[in-house]
């Protein structure tokens, strides 16, 4: 086709590929394109950037610098990306970023990603056993012990030397009054002067 039509400006041929392939196919290509191309540190800042930029623009060319920021900064790492946002406002331009992605690629060598060890090399703990309380038996617990349990019920009658008399009584009824009195004194009235 390029052969046919020669060198054309880029919106001609965004019109044409429109009319063959359809807007949602062309618009679905471009976003796949531009999520599965995420940076790593083995790339060139500058043309990742540049091609991220170019496909956004393909996508929403009304798209504003702050938005397609945040859509860029969500293609790198997490690590990678908070630092991006720590040294570059939301409104800054693409060669900040690319400039702040070369920066950390020059001080800070990246870390390999984790990987999971061998389970070979790990030494399984030993379980701790649980057992009776009681008898320290570890085939039941102590709120399941097999044997009858010793259950002590303590009744005991008060003599009747103990029992309380009728002037016991009387002298408790007015240690009661006398208390219940001091209760419902209200304690700024001792302050006040009459």
């Amino acid at each position: 086709m390029k052969e046919i039509h020669g060198r054309r400006s880029c919106p001609w041929w965004k019109s044409q590929i429109i009319q063959k392939y359809g807007i949602g196919t062309w618009i679905w290509k471009k976003i796949m394109s531009f999520e599965n191309y995420k940076y790593s540190v083995d790339k060139d800042p500058y043309e990742w950037c540049l091609r991220q930029s170019k496909r956004l623009k393909a996508i929403d060319p009304q798209m504003n610098t702050q938005m397609s920021n945040h859509k860029l900064l969500t293609q790198m790492p997490r690590e990678l990306e908070h630092a991006v946002k720590r040294r570059c406002n939301q409104n800054c331009t693409l060669d900040e970023i690319a400039n702040t992605l070369q920066d950390f690629q020059r001080e800070k060598p990246f870390r390999v990603e984790f990987k999971d060890k061998p389970k070979e090399r790990v030494a399984e703990v030993a379980k701790k056993k649980n057992y009776c309380h009681n008898c320290g038996s570890t085939d039941h617990y102590a709120n399941n012990f097999p044997k009858a349990k010793k259950k002590v019920y303590v009744i005991e009658k008060i003599p009747e030397e103990e029992s309380p008399t009728e002037d016991s009584d009387s002298d408790y009824m007015a240690d009661a009054i006398r208390e219940q009195s001091y209760e419902e004194q209200d304690p700024r009235e001792e302050f006040l002067v009459e």
